[in-house]
């Protein structure tokens, strides 16, 4: 080997080192994502409403991300999604939950299911109070049962869904004008959640319309049942000419779907209808007689009237430019279904830490130590968080970490039709808005006692 060749391998070497070590350099100097855990049932009956979910939140990250991501100890740092299969099951959300922990994962992310939702809050305020150096948050997106923000609340959970009792009030704010309406049937999930609604729908059908009876009222095993027609034909034969179910998921697309099947015509009256297979199942059956409701609906930039008769402004808004864009991202019909609350939740979320963050600055800035990464500092910051929804203030209630914000409700109806410019799911239906309600319209009391963390 010649001296020449033997100095340009040297040389060649000593540039794949330097380089390597650059690269080394900008790996280590780059900061680690903020993870955020998502523990959800990707699998099993509900399979479905978790792929949305994860579509839903997923999207959101991505927009983050897209802008910087989120300032924590004055650099920017993005956000990392990590999956989590709970199978809708509470022992296998608490064993994610240790998982995403051992991680150094803090913020979880869960909300099909309240009796999950329930296990997972116990579990994070045991664990906070155990280990006050690797705290976690827990933002809900999806279980209402009021219980979570009343006697069950806690400083760690904030939830930004509307929950059980203020969905009904939006429904009932349609149920009551409905002068025809003298009987009604009475069904749900046999679980936290189900009963929650249960005592709901009793407790504010008494008050909004007592002339109106319930002649039949059964939980049922959740996503256990294949065949709802055994049901259904119940429901036919009590005469009932409306259905108040909280059924979510398959649950509530096979129930409407028997219902159908043996000839009901009455109305349902739904929390989650506008979704997940119920108008492709559901067909022209289901016009004018499917009513669910929502925090924001696709149609919701169609003219439309508040409660109490109110005209209400079009809206041609961001939220539907938000729309327009997710739909491009999921063109797939199937994957249409989008979770304003979802976007809302993880964009507070940053404007809690990024403001943090702000804060550190300005205490170093007079010689006082102190970090960004600060879970209770992103958990105060979460407590006053506020923004508008097409106009309209939503805000979380310090008192116990329930969002308040405005809600819909929709009729479900023919794509075309005033007021239906979208339809879901390809089905050729979409839900026309009968009402929309102001954060205050539907803000219920609450019964929380919060233990607030002194440090």
């Amino acid at each position: 080997m010649t001296v020449s060749l033997l100095t340009s391998r040297v040389r060649c070497a000593v540039a794949v080192a330097l380089c390597s070590a650059f690269f080394l350099g900008i790996t280590e100097a780059a900061a680690a994502p903020l993870r955020l855990a998502l523990i959800e049932g990707l699998s099993g009956p509900f399979s479905n409403a978790g792929q949305a979910v994860l579509r839903n939140l997923q999207w959101a990250v991505d927009r983050v991300n897209a802008q910087g991501g989120v300032q924590i100890d004055g650099q920017r740092v993005p956000l990392q999604l990590d999956r989590y299969d709970s199978k809708g099951q509470s022992d296998d959300a608490l064993t994610a939950l240790r998982a995403a922990i051992d991680r150094g994962t803090p913020i979880v992310l869960q909300g099909n299911s309240s009796a999950v939702a329930a296990a997972l809050v116990d579990a994070i305020d045991k664990h906070n109070d155990r280990d006050p150096a690797r705290r976690v948050l827990f933002l809900n997106y999806s279980a209402v049962d009021p219980a979570l923000t009343n006697e069950s609340c806690s400083f760690w959970h904030f939830r930004f869904d509307a929950h059980a009792e203020m969905r009904m009030a939006a429904l009932m704010s349609v149920l009551r004008t409905d002068t025809t309406l003298h009987s009604v049937y009475v069904i749900g999930q046999d679980y936290s959640f189900g009963r929650a609604f249960a005592r709901e729908v009793r407790a504010q059908l008494a008050q909004v319309r007592p002339d109106v009876r319930i002649v039949g009222d059964e939980l049922h095993p959740i996503g256990r049942i294949k065949d709802f027609l055994p049901y259904a034909t119940k429901i036919l034969a009590s005469g009932a000419q409306a259905v108040l179910t909280g059924n979510w998921g398959n649950d509530l697309t096979l129930l409407i779907k028997a219902a159908r099947e043996v000839g009901f015509a009455g109305t349902f009256y739904t929390f989650y209808g506008n979704a997940l297979g119920v108008p492709t199942a559901v067909g022209e059956a289901g016009v004018g007689k499917v009513i669910a409701v929502a925090e924001w609906m696709p149609n919701a930039q169609a003219p439309v009237t508040r409660a109490g008769g109110a005209p209400a402004a079009d809206t041609t808004s961001s939220s539907a430019a938000m729309y327009r864009a997710f739909r491009q991202r999921f063109p797939q019909p199937a994957d249409d279904y989008f979770h304003l609350r979802m976007q809302t939740m993880v964009d507070l979320l940053v404007q809690a830490i990024d403001q943090a963050s702000t804060s550190v600055v300005e205490k170093q800035e007079k010689g006082k130590t102190t970090k960004g990464g600060d879970i209770l500092a992103w958990a105060r910051n979460l407590e006053q968080v506020h923004t508008k929804i097409d106009g309209q203030l939503a805000a979380m209630r310090a008192d116990d970490h329930q969002f308040q914000q405005p809600l819909v409700v929709g009729v479900m109806d023919r794509q075309g039709t005033k007021g239906v410019r979208y339809d879901v799911e390809g089905s050729g239906y979409g839900f026309r808005v009968l009402r929309t309600l102001h954060a205050a319209e539907t803000e219920r009391p609450t019964t929380c006692k919060m233990r607030r963390p002194h440090q």
